[in-house]
């Protein structure tokens, strides 16, 4: 089961300990853990809306959307490109920074459970996405908190991991272990495409981000992973928008035209970047 340790008070970034149903800092701040096993370390005055990130509705899609295994290529793919070094540690700690309602996280972990003593925490600035992660895996610490201020003490991870989510660099970088991992996992050019062609009068040409690289980090892999999948029916095809954020983006006319829509053969294109905290011992 999941343990709530080593993680830092959101307001005054001390210690927080467990104290039967709550965790609690040396100044008096507490924080109760949920029913499912959850704890919110967002206080109100650190978010920009009433009810931040996904809403209940937008979980539900991408839960029922990822559990029929489309994505699921995207898994492997992280597994094949691994590390040697991470694939080698008999303990494994991994932060999965915007993890949504859980599904890369938790089955990542079912595997690298196989041949690993596995420390994993999952965090989502959603609080529908968290309740429902921490139903789904008790071994994982699930949170809710932003990427802009992880609450957990500086150098706890061998790897974070950001897939499809908002990185803050600075912050992963605090959380990671000398000469730890980062993976970042992107949209490509053609991510999609099918089904863009069809929101949007006209395709924004593609660019890479961090394209001139990251401070304190030395690429060490840099994958494209490509592979097709059909929807067959309009339920999937509006689960689908509705987990990207072309839900928001997209013109009126050209969500209508993708819902009107009972099957399409679509391209997935997916770039995976594997970084290295940079330190007094890396060798380049």
């Amino acid at each position: 089961m999941s343990h709530l340790e080593h993680l830092c008070c959101p307001l005054d970034q001390l210690p927080l300990e467990r104290n039967e149903r709550a965790l609690v800092c040396p100044k008096g701040h507490a924080y109760d853990i949920a029913k499912t096993g959850y704890v919110n370390l967002l206080p109100v005055q650190k978010k920009h809306s009433k009810d931040p990130g996904d809403s209940k509705e937008m979980v539900a899609s991408r839960r029922e959307f990822l559990a029929k295994g489309h994505y699921d290529p995207v898994i492997q793919a992280i597994l094949d490109s691994l590390p040697q070094p991470l694939q080698q540690m008999s303990d494994l700690s991994v932060f999965d920074a915007g993890c949504g309602e859980g599904h890369y996280l938790r089955q990542l972990s079912q595997q690298l459970r196989e041949r690993t003593q596995l420390d994993a925490i999952g965090l989502d600035i959603s609080k529908w996405a968290i309740t429902d992660a921490s139903k789904r895996d008790k071994q994982i610490d699930w949170i809710v908190g932003s990427n802009a201020h992880v609450p957990v003490a500086d150098g706890r991870f061998d790897w974070v991991m950001c897939a499809f989510g908002f990185p803050v660099v600075s912050e992963f970088t605090r959380i990671l272990k000398q000469q730890g991992w980062l993976l970042l996992v992107e949209s490509g050019s053609d991510h999609l495409i099918e089904l863009r062609e069809i929101l949007y009068p006209e395709i924004k040409s593609y660019q890479a981000t961090f394209a001139e690289g990251l401070d304190g980090f030395v690429l060490k892999h840099e994958l494209n992973h490509r592979f097709s999948f059909t929807l067959t029916d309009a339920e999937q095809i509006g689960q689908l928008l509705s987990m990207t954020p072309h839900i928001h983006k997209a013109p009126y006319e050209g969500r209508q035209a993708a819902l009107a829509l009972q099957m399409i053969d679509l391209t997935a294109d997916i770039k995976l970047r594997w970084y290295q905290k940079q330190g007094k011992n890396n060798v380049e």
